[in-house]
């Protein structure tokens, strides 16, 4: 199948990916996405509405990927104590699997739009945020969880330490350092950070 076999949205969405993951979402011009896409910006605009609009649709696409590879490797009968402990190193290795979809999250996450909504993924670790959070959830109701802790800032506290991993291992080496940061690292401080939150008595995985 040709290129131009493939429908002009599916298209547009793999030019965007790949050229804000290459130059950023500043610096990327539809005109320069449309013209990779063998297509026209009024495409575009008809599939998306914009840019931004483009950069939505890249990161619901990507992270549905993502999302139903971790579910495979952690599905709902995994216990929820190893599903917090697993996400973070499943995240890691997920996101080095599509560097192009790591390099948007990472960095493009976040993004406000000029005219002051937020844009694209509010959170761009929203899919990750609601795994942790159903497994914090049954946690709670079986009683695993210290009871003067919110499972929100827990979420918080484990989505922010992963994500500030990923993203330091993403400079060092788009600065061309080695990563201090590792998964094997990271994985540590998680495990550290569970048995702190879980209740004594359930502190062991699988109890």
């Amino acid at each position: 199948m040709s290129n131009y076999d493939t429908p002009s949205r599916e298209r547009l969405l793999q030019s965007g990916r790949k050229l804000f993951a290459e130059n950023g979402y500043e610096s990327t011009s539809t005109a320069s996405i449309a013209r990779m896409a063998g297509t026209s910006e009024s495409q575009l605009i008809k599939h998306f509405g914009g840019k931004a609009g483009l950069l939505d649709a890249i990161f619901v696409s990507g992270w549905a990927g993502v999302s139903a590879w971790l579910k495979e490797r952690l599905p709902e009968n995994t216990a929820p104590v190893d599903r917090l402990r697993g996400l973070p190193r499943l995240m890691f290795e997920g996101l080095s699997r599509d560097p192009e979809l790591r390099e948007l999250l990472l960095l493009e996450g976040r993004r406000i739009r000029k005219e002051g909504r937020v844009s694209t993924f509010t959170d761009g670790f929203k899919g990750l945020s609601e795994m942790v959070d159903s497994a914090l959830e049954e946690m709670q109701a079986a009683g695993q969880i210290r009871h003067n802790l919110n499972i929100k800032a827990i979420r918080a506290a484990l989505i922010g330490l992963t994500e500030g991993a990923l993203r330091d291992q993403l400079l060092a080496e788009r600065a061309g350092k080695p990563a201090e940061i590792t998964m094997e690292n990271t994985a540590s401080m998680t495990d550290a950070l569970v048995e702190l939150v879980v209740t004594v008595t359930n502190a062991s995985s699988g109890n």
